[in-house]
């Protein structure tokens, strides 16, 4: 059978068509993107265990450092090195306040150093040890002397959060180690030892809000103890709720750390479950928020299982991975709905993350 010929109008048509089409994405006010690409980039390395971070309305980028629990001279843990730092938009690197609290934990026998920070305005709280700290830096630039955190007003959180009877925090541990700001205008701090979310009304004024459940663990033959801690360790409010993240204690089982919903009145309930190990999270886009993992695994033969750290985009019922192959990533910062900085742990390092 003969094929039939073409219509030299219709060819005509359909590559004006064709043309304008093409014409209509390079052309276009917005730019159009048919392919999403990640890249991730380091900021800044060579840093002392970088925890927390913020950024602030110049472009710089402030990074906390752990510190040491390590013996010193005199026989004492209480080394009370860790420091923040401030990185500027060209890559430079400036210690802004030192000194801050560190020691080894008596009861989980880990480091309890500075972790996380919170910029409100231009004050920075400062989660460090047992304390949180308070600092004005308004008139701080990068360069100048840094801050010596022995002259900044703090709170002994940990000796008010010990005294206050809980069934889940028998030992009277406290490890206060991230926070937000509540839309009341308090502060939210997670503890970590405590299993708990603090509510902080004023100087010195704190309160339990809720308390994280731990679980029953299901490892058999047991590996650890009967009872698996929930260990918070992020808080964000989603103008709902706020949303709690939980690394689990040992033996940090795989799919057992839980993104919890806590209410403004402490109700708590589950928001999504199946994670290993969350450390923070931020806000993300408009339908998914992202969490991050620390790691996939862990093992008595190997610790964490290498660059298995990974963000997350979640939204109540499923996951996706946005970046894999991180290296002990700890705290996040959201830039905007495509841009975050994330602190590496594992790899000492600042990371830009962005998604086209």
């Amino acid at each position: 059978m003969e094929c039939s010929k073409r219509n030299p109008v219709s060819t005509k048509i359909t590559w004006l068509v064709a043309c304008v089409a093409l014409l209509f994405v390079f052309a276009g006010c917005k730019k159009v993107n048919l392919v999403p690409h990640l890249s991730i980039t380091t900021v800044a390395s060579g840093l002392a265990g970088p925890m927390g971070i913020e950024t602030d309305s110049y472009g710089n980028i402030w990074v906390s450092e752990g510190g040491t629990d390590t013996l010193d001279t005199n026989g004492s843990t209480h080394n009370n090195d860790g420091k923040v730092i401030v990185i500027t938009p060209n890559g430079k690197q400036y210690d802004a306040i030192i000194n801050l609290s560190s020691y080894k934990n008596a009861a989980s026998g880990q480091l309890q150093g500075t972790v996380h920070i919170l910029r409100d305005g231009s004050t920075l709280y400062v989660l460090s040890g047992d304390y949180l700290y308070r600092a004005d830096i308004s008139h701080f630039k990068p360069g100048d002397k840094p801050i010596d955190a022995g002259t900044l007003p703090f709170e002994d959180i940990a000796s008010v959060i010990r005294q206050i009877p809980s069934a889940n925090n028998p030992e009277k541990d406290s490890h206060p180690y991230n926070l937000t700001k509540g839309p009341d205008g308090n502060l939210y701090i997670t503890d970590a030892g405590a299993n708990a979310i603090l509510k902080r009304t004023g100087v010195n004024n704190y309160s339990i809000l809720a308390e994280i459940p731990n679980f029953s663990n299901p490892t058999n033959p047991l590996i650890g103890g009967p009872i698996v801690q929930a260990v918070p360790t992020s808080i964000r409010y989603d103008g709902s709720n706020f949303l709690v993240t939980t690394l689990t204690g040992f033996p940090f089982l795989e799919g057992q750390a839980t993104i919890y919903k806590v209410s403004l009145s402490g109700n708590v309930s589950v928001y999504q479950k199946g994670f290993t190990m969350l450390v923070d999270q931020a806000p993300g886009n408009s339908s998914n928020h992202i969490v991050v993992q620390y790691a996939s695994s862990f093992s008595l033969a190997t610790e964490y299982a290498p660059n298995s750290g990974a963000l997350l985009w979640v939204n109540g019922s499923t996951t996706k991975v946005l970046a894999g192959g991180l290296n002990q990533p700890v705290s996040i910062k959201q830039v905007n709905n495509y841009t975050w900085y994330v602190t590496s742990l594992g790899d000492g390092s600042v990371l830009k993350v962005t998604y086209e």
